[in-house]
């Protein structure tokens, strides 16, 4: 099969890569709408991630149990069917959280994202190995980097169109929650909190998956099982790239999610800045991810010309910055200034000086990456205000390439257990899980600006991955 006949595949699993992105980036907004609601301590709302991403590893550990003794399952049932269960699994936990909100029991929105995280198990498993194959070896990163653009863009939109939702639109509607005194539970700008601002957008999001997965089965994706035995046993942990690689996951998911949770808590109570306004802000944290994605497809393509690269690099991340930046401004009814985001133009900048230096290879990108989030953290660490602020929501812009780089260079070379390592992989989504509790333990305890002590650990290990941790190896039996 030719590469022109991968286009039309491509586009579509990439669609999937935007929702799953959109619905990530909500917990981002479910967290301070539940901690006003049932009155939650920050380690109690982080149980949010907890529930979600610890779905992922619950997942992938049945995954790989299935796999290692009966034979890899997605080799089975091919690409194709595990998609449409991937989305139909998940549009059973969003409707879980309609009956959630209206008996106001923080256990059924907990289970609602469980279930939710493992619908996303399935599609992780089966979504980002097929787009590395889709075409040659050499380009499976520049690929799945496009894909992971989309998946950026939703994570993007999703605290700008979801925040409206939940935090404007649909939280006027029917009856406010009442506190543990009886008296309306009310956001800082003294709206009151009801069941509606996140019943309706779920129910959306619901029926959005099940046309997904209509379509999905309506469309003829190529079949790329290209290997036919169904291997058994766990061969993929034989090769050490791929469990380097399982502990890089955990720690850039992990690091990347936590900083993203508690960006708006952090905002208000540093900077005194709303809900409402922080979560725009924050659409630039996940929109960095986005530009740095587009740029990483680019910067990883198989494009010769440098000038003619690096000036499409340029001019693809200022007109994403604009997209961004008027998307925030038109949603909050056209008062959010374009000089309280310029700052963010200096680090567009510092990402385009990093991807020069990184020369187009996935793993010293990645070091390089991962290198300058530490520093951006410690500068976060040791100051205040604006420097501060913009320190954390530049980071997305250096988180950007890693789960892509990672993924690629953790299967390269793993063969007929391709689909056995994608599964470890997403099993140590787990991080998303784990370190967000940590860092929340931490702000309980030593305060919110402190807390973000916590993901320099893994920002640490990920630029030893990214310089030594990736080389391609095998145990010895």
């Amino acid at each position: 099969m030719n590469n022109k006949s991968y286009k039309k595949p491509l586009i579509v699993v990439t669609g999937l890569f935007f929702m799953w992105g959109f619905i990530t980036s909500m917990n981002d907004i479910l967290i301070p709408y539940l901690k006003k609601v049932f009155e939650l301590n920050y380690f109690e709302a982080m149980l949010v991630q907890f529930a979600f991403f610890g779905a992922y590893f619950i997942g992938s550990v049945i995954y790989f149990i299935i796999s290692a003794s009966k034979g890899d399952p997605i080799m089975k049932i091919g690409y194709k069917n595990g998609i449409i269960a991937g989305l139909l699994v998940s549009a059973v936990g969003l409707l879980l959280f309609y009956p959630a909100a209206s008996m106001k029991i923080y256990g059924i929105f907990l289970s609602a994202l469980f279930i939710l995280g493992l619908g996303f198990t399935l599609l992780q498993i089966a979504a980002n190995p097929y787009v590395a194959r889709l075409g040659s070896d050499e380009t499976a990163s520049s690929r799945l980097n496009l894909s992971q653009a989309f998946n950026s863009f939703g994570t993007t939109i999703a605290p700008v169109i979801g925040g409206y939702f939940v935090f404007h639109y649909f939280i006027k509607w029917g009856k406010p929650f009442l506190n543990s005194l009886g008296e309306p539970i009310k956001l800082n700008s003294g709206e009151a909190i009801s069941a509606y601002g996140v019943q309706l957008p779920y129910l959306i999001f619901a029926a959005v998956f099940v046309l997904m997965a209509i379509i999905i089965k309506l469309t003829d994706l190529p079949s790329l099982n290209i290997e036919h035995e169904l291997p058994k046993g766990s061969g993929a942990l034989r090769y050490k790239q791929l469990v380097f690689g399982m502990i890089a996951i955990f720690m850039y998911v992990g690091a990347e999610v936590s900083i993203g949770s508690i960006l708006i808590n952090y905002m208000n109570e540093k900077l005194a800045i709303a809900e409402m306004q922080a979560k725009s802000f924050l659409a630039f944290y996940w929109g960095g991810a986005m530009i740095g994605r587009f740029l990483g497809a680019i910067s990883m393509s198989e494009m010769k010309n440098m000038v003619k690269k690096y000036s499409m690099m340029i001019g693809l991340s200022l007109l994403v910055f604009v997209v961004i930046y008027l998307v925030v401004w038109t949603e909050s009814n056209f008062t959010f200034k374009l000089s309280s985001v310029l700052p963010f133009l200096i680090f567009i900048g510092i990402n385009l000086f990093a991807f020069l230096f990184g020369k187009s290879l996935p793993a010293k990108t990645l070091m390089i990456f991962a290198l300058v989030n530490v520093i951006l953290l410690v500068i976060a660490l040791n100051t205040s205000g604006q420097v501060a602020l913009w320190s954390l929501l530049s980071m997305g812009l250096f988180n950007s390439i890693m789960w892509s780089n990672i993924f690629t260079l953790a299967i390269d070379g793993l063969g007929k257990y391709t689909s056995q390592g994608s599964s470890l992989l997403v099993m140590m989504i787990l991080g998303g899980a784990i370190i967000p509790l940590i860092q929340g333990a931490t702000a309980d305890n030593f305060g919110v600006q402190i807390s973000f002590i916590v993901p320099i650990v893994s920002y640490i290990y990920l630029t030893y991955y990214g310089w030594k941790g990736y080389k391609k190896g095998k145990w010895k039996d």
